[in-house]
């Protein structure tokens, strides 16, 4: 049979319109994964950690998934314009990393149900929507016990972000386990309204460092707060959600470090296998969620010892962050000897414990 040119041609067109469909299906078979952060990937602390978390998914999937995020979203309404767009650009999955995304989550979710989300730090839910924590406050107590031993000035200062349950937990486990090795620890507050502003961070630290406070803790992003500790000499300082390393062996003798991999790794999973549904997951320092960094040799050796025996029985459930007997600020009862927080109060904590001097910002 003689083909002419025309059905050679066709036949050509044909060979290439299926290898282009082929190559579509390959491109819709691929899961996209967005992310939305509220600081620059490079901020060193909260964001940096959670994009290592995005780069382990396309390191574990390979080809079969592809990650886009934005960086430095503010929460509010432009939060909820880049979500929208991260679905309309076709996102099988979005994690929303910041405490303000909540309502923003929520709103675009429900205007597209065949698109799962993932909120950081947030209560709401939806079928579509999830929720993820980690018990930071586990690693604040561990933090507080090196903090307390730590201290000459008997002043610790605090650098609050946003006065959210979140961090009023963190301040509240630091203190009680600040006071169990020191009784005569003060805390001093310094809130500073952003998440991440590496001068108003730094500002924070100077302010509480001319107070009188000789150890900072901060739930703040940036490295700001370590490097004015390091000017200043003679203060000791934490890492917030990254090790902060740079700054050890001092200012920085330890850090909690926010490990997200294997939570996004296993929720990409699920949505590639098609087993998806909406959980609440609080994880700690026992399933990985929340490590300790290094406790440096500029911690003595006893107190090293003592903190990390108390990760190991945070770690096991042995021990609770939260157990009395405690009291709230006010003087009255919260906690009776051997009891322990139910996680509803601590995911709605809005008090102070007894000791912390101050009032919580409305």
């Amino acid at each position: 049979m003689k083909l002419t040119k025309r059905a050679l041609m066709t036949g050509a067109a044909m060979a290439l319109g299926l290898a282009a469909t082929a190559t579509g299906a390959m491109a819709q078979d691929k899961t996209k994964v967005g992310f939305v952060y509220v600081g620059p990937v490079g901020d060193g602390g909260w964001t940096y950690e959670h994009d290592k978390g995005r780069q382990a998914v396309e390191e574990h999937f390979g080809d079969q998934v592809e990650t886009v995020f934005v960086e430095s979203v503010p929460e509010g309404p432009d939060s909820e314009r880049v979500m929208t767009q991260m679905a309309l650009d076709g996102a099988d999955l979005i994690f929303t990393t910041s405490f303000g995304y909540m309502d923003p989550t929520i709103n675009v979710a429900a205007k597209f149900p065949d698109v799962k989300f993932e909120h950081a730090t947030g209560y709401k839910t939806a079928d579509n929507v999830s929720v993820y924590s980690a018990r930071f406050y586990e690693g604040r107590a561990v933090q507080g016990t090196i903090a307390g031993h730590m201290t000459e000035s008997n002043i610790i200062g605090y650098i609050g972000s946003y006065p959210i349950p979140e961090v009023i937990r963190g301040i509240n486990s630091a203190y009680i386990h600040a006071k169990k090795v020191n009784p005569d620890v003060q805390f001093k507050i310094v809130w500073a309204f952003t998440w991440f502003d590496p001068a108003k961070e730094a500002d924070a630290a100077k302010v509480l460092i001319e107070q009188g406070a000789d150890v900072i803790l901060q739930h703040t992003d940036s490295t700001a707060p370590q490097a004015a500790a390091q000017a200043a000499g003679n203060v000791y300082t934490f890492g917030q959600a990254s090790d902060m390393a740079e700054y050890a062996p001092k200012p920085r003798i330890s850090s909690i470090i926010d490990n997200w991999a294997p939570y996004y790794i296993a929720r990409t999973q699920a949505v590639i296998d098609g087993t998806w549904t909406s959980t609440n997951t609080w994880d700690g320092i026992g399933p990985g969620m929340v490590g300790i960094g290094e406790i440096t040799d500029a911690v003595p050796a006893e107190v090293k010892a003592e903190a990390l025996a108390l990760k190991d029985k945070l770690a096991s459930g042995e021990y609770h962050a939260f157990t009395g007997p405690l009291k709230k600020q006010d003087g009255s009862d919260w906690l009776a000897e051997g009891e322990t927080a139910d996680d509803g109060t601590l995911a709605g904590m809005n008090f102070y414990v007894e000791g912390i001097e101050g009032d919580i910002p409305q």
